[in-house]
Parts: C-alpha cells; sequence; structure tokens
C-alpha cells in the first residue's frame, strides 16, 4: 500500500467508524473513491430472503437506483449474478455483453448506460455469515486513468469493500449488541450519537425527542452494559466496533 493510499485509507476508515447511518456511509465511500479519482461506486448487499429487498447505498443518479430496485433489476444483472460466486474482483463492460446474455440482461446494461455507468470493478463479498455483497466501482468508459487506478488499487480497494460491508452490516442491519449486550434500537442510536461526542440536547434534536427522553435511553445502556458513567459505555461500544471488525477481516 503506498503512501498516499494509507492516508485515504486511515481516513475511510475514520469515517466507517463514525457513521451512523445510510447517507454517512454514503459520503464515506464517496470521499474515499473521489481521492483515487473513482466518481462512482455502488453497494449492494443482496437480501437473505427470496421476498426481502436488496440495500443499496450509492453515488449514482437517484433515478437510475430507484428503476434498478423498483424493477429488481439485481435479479437480472451480469454483474451481480457473476459477483454471487464469490472470488476475486473483477472488471467488466462490453465483455459481458456477450451472445450468452438475454435480452432482458441487455436491456439493464442499456438503461444503466443511460446514466454513463458503462463499466467498472466489481468486488464480490461472501461473509462468514453467509452475506452476499458487492461493491461496485463504475465508469463511463474504460478510459486509461480509471484502469490504472482499478488495477494499482485492486487490492486496497477490496480490503476497503469488505469493511465497509461488515461496518454497514454491523451499524445497520438491526444488529444492536454491545459487548454481548443486546440493546433496544434506540438505545443503541442514543449511545452512537454520543460515542460522537453530542450532547443530550442535540442527540434529542437530530432524533426529533425529548432530552430527558435521551438521558432515559442513555441510562438504560449504562445498566444493562453494567457500568456508571457513560464514557465507559463509550468505550465498550468502541471495543464491540473495533472486535467485530477484526474476527470479520482476519
Amino acid at each position: 500500500m503506498t503512501e498516499d493510499m494509507q492516508v485515504v485509507f486511515e481516513r475511510f476508515l475514520e469515517d466507517l467508524s463514525e457513521s451512523a447511518d445510510e447517507q454517512d456511509f454514503q459520503k464515506a465511500m464517496s470521499c474515499a473513491a473521489a481521492n483515487l479519482d473513482l466518481a462512482a461506486f455502488a453497494y449492494l448487499s443482496l437480501p437473505t430472503h427470496r421476498s426481502g429487498k436488496p440495500r443499496v447505498i450509492s453515488n449514482y443518479p437517484d433515478p437510475w437506483t430507484t428503476r434498478y430496485l423498483h424493477k429488481r433489476y439485481h435479479k437480472l444483472d451480469p454483474v451481480v449474478l457473476r459477483a454471487q460466486c464469490g472470488g476475486h474482483p473483477f472488471r467488466w463492460g462490453s465483455n459481458l455483453c456477450g451472445a450468452g446474455m438475454s435480452s432482458s440482461q441487455r436491456q439493464v446494461f442499456d438503461e444503466a448506460a443511460e446514466f454513463r455507468i458503462s463499466c467498472g470493478l466489481t468486488i464480490p463479498i461472501v461473509d462468514r455469515r453467509g452475506g452476499i455483497a458487492a461493491v461496485t466501482f463504475a465508469a463511463d468508459e474504460p478510459d486509461p486513468a480509471f484502469l490504472r487506478v482499478a488495477e494499482r488499487y485492486e487490492q486496497s480497494l477490496q480490503f476497503m469493500a469488505t469493511c465497509f460491508h461488515i461496518y454497514v452490516r454491523r451499524n445497520l442491519s438491526g444488529d444492536r449488541k454491545v459487548d454481548g449486550v443486546s440493546l433496544t434500537p434506540r438505545e443503541y442510536e442514543c449511545l452512537q450519537w454520543a460515542a460522537r461526542g453530542k450532547s443530550a440536547w442535540v442527540i434529542g434534536r437530530i432524533l426529533g425527542i425529548k432530552q430527558r427522553t435521551v438521558g432515559f435511553h442513555l441510562d438504560n445502556a449504562k445498566k444493562k452494559l453494567g457500568v456508571r458513567t457513560q464514557n465507559q459505555a463509550i468505550a465498550l461500544l468502541a471495543s464491540s466496533r473495533s472486535s467485530a471488525v477484526s474476527r470479520e477481516v482476519v
């Protein structure tokens, strides 16, 4: 990893550790990608149930993302179908538009091209829990700069994609355990914001609840975690996040 890439990666991890919602995660990856001259990215996590909806975090144009989800294109998209097999990162573009592609699949590619998404580098992710996801860095055309970055930083981008998936799953999947203790969504949310240095008054404004209600949830979290101070609860939260990332990456 070059020195420049190390700086980008360190900032990326810092942003991930402070992300509390999809908008935060979108901003974290967008900033990291932009620092590597990668303009567009999309994270897609497939549902565990057949009737479920995929999670998409992306800076693609909103009309395309909305259409993609509404028409359930993840069931047709050749890039996603290939990513489901796992394996190494792969580049795609006109090479996937072969004779074996159905007319519906060609339509997905053609419609994506309307939004300047014509080629890319996709990183498959299959985690230990059986979760399947993919991170794609896309471009309008395979220009030399894009290909150079994709080739030079492929391994680093793969690690970034894995970390992104782990943090998203831990923070947005509804798994609200801290030090092995389950917190309610509101308790966990208040503790997350407190860990970011927000006061009870500010947290109340952010969440649309009263300041004393924030205090109530934080007090409950402390009792469940068996600690007396808010700083101790925050330390347990940080430790749980770090342990989760370490277990998944090793």
